[in-house]
């Protein structure tokens, strides 16, 4: 009943309040972001949901698009401006998900949403978190974030999958909140961003 009923009712009333209360902010960072990408304030791009469903995710855009000589973006590290290093230590690009989250794409906690290219590079156990609704945060979000590796992180999505409930939702909330507030695990040690997967299996950790 939690998973199938509550959560569902609770995800979209949470995202309505949320939005309304964080409005304000919302339009002091939209501002400041279109000053610094050259007005464009968002991060939209293709994401895998429950079932393999793709769609779109929003993020604000803290990275600009800044390209070498030869046509191909610079690194990530190269690209983050500095109201984006602000914006991504305090969490805030995450925030235009609870659009994702009002529209039922996207639940406040679950598995990470990851790219559709992922998909054949999953074994047939780590395939299993997308039997639930991805979320902004989830059990490995509070267990290491960012500096976890791939493989670890889909042992947590997969675990969090088998063990869904009330209490570890209410859990996962309060690491959350505790974690941002401490900007704890934002970025792998020496990188802006989480190495890509495909890279990694690939043995290419520089995707441009």
């Amino acid at each position: 009943m939690y998973k199938n009923i509550i959560k569902p009712f609770f995800d979209v009333f949470a995202a309505l309040c949320g939005l309304l209360i964080l409005s304000p902010i919302l339009l002091i960072i939209v501002a400041l972001l279109c000053l610094a990408n050259n007005g464009s304030p968002f991060f939209i791009q293709k994401r895998l949901g429950k079932n393999n469903k793709v769609f779109k995710i929003y993020k604000f855009k803290t990275m600009n698009d800044k390209k070498n000589l030869t046509g191909n973006l610079l690194p990530d590290e190269q690209r983050l401006t500095k109201i984006g290093k602000i914006i991504r230590k305090t969490s805030l690009d995450e925030i235009p998900q609870l659009f994702n989250v009002l529209i039922g794409q996207m639940s406040l906690i679950g598995p990470r949403p990851l790219l559709p290219e992922y998909i054949p590079y999953y074994t047939k156990e780590q395939s299993r978190r997308h039997h639930v609704v991805p979320g902004i945060t989830g059990w490995a979000q509070i267990n290491g974030r960012n500096t976890l590796s791939w493989e670890k992180k889909f042992e947590y999505d997969v675990w969090y999958v088998d063990n869904l409930n009330f209490a570890l939702d209410v859990k996962i909330i309060v690491l959350t909140i505790i974690n941002i507030l401490s900007s704890k695990d934002i970025t792998p040690e020496g990188t802006a961003t989480m190495p890509r997967l495909d890279d990694v299996v690939s043995g290419n950790t520089h995707k441009n």
